[in-house]
């Protein structure tokens, strides 16, 4: 058992920082794209504890397994929050009456005049 758990406490640990080193090296652009990719891994996430609540056996699996598919159900969530509003981000927004955009366009007119 001992040995068993070094290995697995050393594969968690290096794929923490894989995880950090990738994830720090992908620019804003991509984020949005990359959160939605995320958020459907983590619905399949979510599926698979559901799946497995009908296999586990003791009350700390069924306990365990309530728990990872709740935080799982508010990373899911949350992604598809914070990925809406990055996508607000890049709507434009006309003023009151679309004002701005007729400023804009007469601006712009004169200008190649």
């Amino acid at each position: 058992m001992g040995n068993t758990f070094v290995i697995d406490l050393s594969v968690l640990v290096l794929a923490g920082f894989v995880g950090y080193a990738v994830i720090s090296k992908v620019p804003n652009t991509l984020h949005t794209p990359l959160m939605s990719g995320t958020n459907a891994i983590h619905g399949v996430v979510v599926l698979g504890g559901l799946l497995l609540m009908h296999v586990a056996s003791g009350w700390l699996e069924h306990i365990l397994l309530v728990i990872a598919v709740a935080f799982g159900t508010i990373n899911v969530i949350g992604g598809f929050l914070v990925t809406d509003r990055m996508l607000e981000m890049f709507k434009s927004k006309d003023r009151v009456g679309g004002a701005e955009s007729e400023e804009t366009a007469a601006a712009l007119e004169e200008e190649s005049k």
